[in-house]
C-alpha cells in the first residue's frame, strides 16, 4: 500500500483550519492533513517528521508566514510550499516568491476557486518530473494565467524557457500585453503559450503599461488552446468542416465577449458553441430558463422578455431570442448592465445575419 503524502496546514484561525482541511480531504490522493495554529508549532512538526507540502497563512502573531518560509527554505529546501492568504498586496507577492514559494493563492471564496485550488494542490503533491512551470508540474501556462486572472491580480509574469524569455502583463485580472523577443501583443502571447515547460516569476505590476491585448483572457486562452488542438490534429480547415464560424468573425471582435452559444428550437445540440467546454449542458439550462421567463411574462401579461441578464462578480450572461434561435452569451465582468444588454442583442443580430 502506497504511503500517503503529508500536508501541513498552518493558520492562527481554528475555524479556517477546519474549513481548509475539509477542502483538502477531497483531494483524489487522500493525503494525510495535519494542522498547526502557529508558526512555532509548524516548525516543530516539520522537524519531527517528513512532509510533502506546507500550506501557510501570512499574517500570524509572533512568527508570521514569511518567517516560517525563511526557516523552511534553509532547513527543508525540498519541501513544496504554498501561501494561502487574504493579503493580495503586490509587495507581499514579490517577497513570497523571492522565498521560493511554489504557489501564492488568495483564500478561495467560490466553488470554482475552491476547485482550482484543489486541482493545483493535487498537482503539487503528486507530480515529480513531468513538464510544467515552477513546481506546478502538471500545469500549463494556460492554467497559471487563469489563476492570476481569476484572482483579479495585477502583476507581470516573467517566463523563461532555456534561453527564451517572455513577459505577460496582467492588470486587475485582465490581459494587457505580452512580449517575447521581437513579438508583442497576441502574437507574443501565442508564442509564449507554446512553451511546454520552464520557470515563471511573478513581478510587481506596471499599472501604467499601455494595453495592447483587447480580448478577454478567457476568450484568448480558449482560442489559443483550440488552435493548438487543431494544429496537433492536422486539421487544415476545421471551422469549415464543423460548420463553426472562424474566430475572426465580427462576433468574436465584440468587446468583453467570453463565450457564445446559439440554439435552434427543436434541436438537441447547439447550432454554434464558442469558448465553452460543456455547450450541451449550457444549452439545456438556456432553454429551461428562457421557457420559465416566457411563462412568467404570460402569467403577468407582460409578453415575452426581450433580453434576460444575469450579472455576477466573475462575469455576466445575456439570454435572448431571434426568431427560432435562442442565445446564451457570456460577457466580461467589467461591463455594466446596459453594455451587456446592448452587446447581447448585437451578438445575436450578427449571428442571425
Amino acid at each position: 500500500m502506497a504511503t500517503k503524502h503529508k500536508i501541513l496546514l498552518v493558520d492562527d484561525d481554528p475555524d479556517l483550519l477546519d474549513m481548509y482541511r475539509e477542502i483538502l480531504k477531497q483531494l483524489p490522493s487522500a493525503p494525510d492533513i495535519q494542522i498547526a495554529t502557529s508558526g512555532a508549532r509548524a516548525i516543530a512538526l516539520l522537524e519531527s517528521e517528513p512532509y510533502r507540502l506546507l500550506i501557510t497563512d501570512l499574517k500570524m502573531p509572533r512568527m508570521d508566514g514569511l518567517q516560517v518560509l525563511s526557516i523552511v527554505r534553509r532547513k527543508h529546501p525540498n519541501l513544496r510550499t504554498v501561501v494561502l492568504t487574504s493579503v493580495m498586496d503586490e509587495q507581499f507577492r514579490a517577497r513570497v516568491y523571492a522565498q521560493g514559494v511554489d504557489l501564492f493563492w488568495q483564500k478561495p471564496s467560490t466553488e470554482r476557486e475552491i476547485d482550482m485550488f484543489r486541482d493545483c494542490i493535487e498537482s503539487l503533491i503528486e507530480r515529480d518530473d513531468q513538464a510544467g512551470f515552477r513546481g506546478v508540474q502538471s500545469k500549463s501556462l494556460v492554467d497559471l494565467i487563469q489563476i492570476e486572472c481569476l484572482s483579479q491580480s495585477s502583476s507581470v509574469l516573467r517566463i523563461t524557457n532555456g534561453p527564451l524569455v517572455g513577459k505577460i502583463w496582467i492588470n486587475h485580472g485582465e490581459l494587457f500585453d505580452a512580449e517575447a523577443g521581437n513579438l508583442q501583443g497576441e502574437e507574443a502571447f501565442l508564442h509564449i503559450l507554446s512553451w511546454k515547460s520552464g520557470n515563471f516569476e511573478v513581478m510587481p505590476s506596471e499599472p501604467r503599461h499601455a494595453r495592447v491585448i483587447q480580448k478577454s483572457y478567457n476568450a484568448l486562452l480558449l482560442e489559443t488552446v483550440q488552435a493548438f488542438d487543431e494544429a496537433q490534429a492536422g486539421a487544415s480547415n476545421p471551422t469549415a468542416e464543423s460548420g463553426m464560424r472562424p474566430a475572426s468573425d465580427p462576433i468574436s471582435q465584440l468587446s468583453g465577449l467570453e463565450f457564445f452559444v446559439a440554439l435552434e428550437q427543436g434541436q438537441t445540440k447547439p447550432a454554434e458553441a464558442r469558448n465553452i467546454e460543456n455547450p450541451e449542458r449550457l444549452a439545456e439550462w438556456t432553454r429551461t430558463t428562457l421557457k420559465r421567463f416566457h411563462e412568467l411574462g404570460d402569467k403577468l401579461q407582460l409578453g415575452q422578455p426581450d433580453t434576460v441578464l444575469g450579472l455576477g462578480l466573475q462575469g455576466h450572461v445575456g439570454l435572448t431570442q431571434q426568431g427560432k434561435t435562442e442565445f446564451c452569451i457570456g460577457w466580461r465582468y467589467s461591463l455594466d448592465a446596459a453594455e451587456v444588454r446592448k452587446s447581447t442583442k448585437k451578438a445575436s443580430a450578427l449571428w442571425a445575419s
